[in-house]
């Protein structure tokens, strides 16, 4: 009887002269029991060395202490630093995660990752997936057939959803205008993949940013990338040809500013006396660049985080029935100047 792996509710409850009931309502916290009986069942659990199921016990309480947590693109920086910020703070206040990973950013039908998520009886769900075209939109109109507490990640204001982002469209502008302080006359952009709600609103500051130091935009001021270093290089040689008098850029990730670094090198060009660059991201690496790189630091770890004290917020919530309104939380970032951007040091 001393083998915890042989010892049941229906043993203790033996032991202990009492019904198994009973025995529930003291490993459930229940306070209809009578001290003398509780302490009574305490110590025949204990000298039995009896561990109730966590899965019985998740069913009587009707909560897993799982938080489901959907994603995509973990070989990319941002989304693997979220996910980890998200599994040291569930762990942190107690949560265990199940863990989807989508094909690919834009997957469209999201319906066998929410059935899952709702077989497991997980007690809430991180959308960690970046808002990329329509992919959000079918879990938006799925939203109201479940009972379960959704946090979204890294997408723009829905009136009647809870979210958690970094302020992409402040950070941008304030980058750019770092650039236009240090004297340059033509900052070009390089974006990401336009269907990405980030990308479109580092743009959108990008050009706030020119607009309110009353330069005009005009296309050939802008190229796509791809996120990857790879990408920066090719759409900084298209710069190079319609917008040879760019005397700055901002760059939309750290990866692709490693592109433009090389091919000005390989092309003559004096970071940062002919060209101030400046990133976005605060990748550990860009400090290590040549020259090292101007970027602006978002703390994707610390997304994660925040998103499961809020979710955990709203699941207590939940449980005890009561109303939350949807709250959007936007997490601030900072400039962290190094030597590829300070033009007015070079002479």
């Amino acid at each position: 009887m001393n083998n915890k792996k042989s010892v049941t509710i229906v043993q203790v409850a033996e032991e202990a002269g009492v019904s198994k009931q009973t025995v529930s309502r003291v490993l459930n916290d229940r306070p209809d029991v009578a001290p003398e009986t509780r302490r009574h069942i305490e110590e025949v659990i204990e000298r039995l060395g009896y561990r109730p199921s966590a899965v019985a016990r998740s069913l009587i309480q009707q909560r897993s202490s799982t938080i489901g947590v959907v994603t995509a693109g973990l070989n990319f920086v941002g989304p693997s630093r979220t996910l980890n910020g998200i599994t040291n703070k569930a762990e942190e206040m107690g949560y265990s995660v199940l863990l989807i990973e989508l094909p690919d950013f834009g997957f469209g039908d999201i319906r066998p990752a929410l059935d899952t998520l709702i077989t497991h009886r997980v007690d809430g769900i991180i959308w960690a997936v970046p808002e990329v075209g329509e992919n959000h939109a079918f879990f938006q109109e799925e939203h109201g057939s479940h009972n379960i507490p959704t946090i979204f990640l890294t997408m723009g204001d829905t009136p009647h959803l809870s979210t958690v982002k970094i302020n992409n469209y402040h950070s941008a502008k304030e980058v750019t205008g770092h650039l236009i302080d240090q004297g340059c006359l033509h900052v070009a952009h390089i974006t990401g993949p336009l269907d990405w709600w980030e990308v479109q609103e580092r743009k959108a500051g990008w050009e706030a940013a020119l607009s309110d130091a009353s330069r005009k935009v005009t296309e050939d001021m802008w190229s796509v990338g791809k996120w990857s270093s790879r990408s920066g290089e090719t759409a900084f040689r298209e710069l190079v040809s319609k917008y040879p008098q760019m005397d700055g850029i901002f760059v939309g990730n750290d990866q692709m500013a490693l592109g433009v670094l090389q091919v000005a090198h390989q092309s003559g060009i004096c970071i940062p006396k002919d060209l101030a660059v400046a990133g976005f991201d605060g990748i550990p690496e860009s400090g290590y660049y040549w020259p090292p790189l101007t970027t602006v630091i978002q703390d994707q770890h610390e997304l994660g985080c925040v998103s499961v004290q809020e979710l955990v917020g709203m699941i207590n919530d939940y449980r005890e029935e009561k109303f939350r309104e949807p709250n959007s939380i936007i997490l601030d970032t900072r400039i962290i100047v190094r030597e590829s951007s300070l033009k007015s040091t070079n002479h």
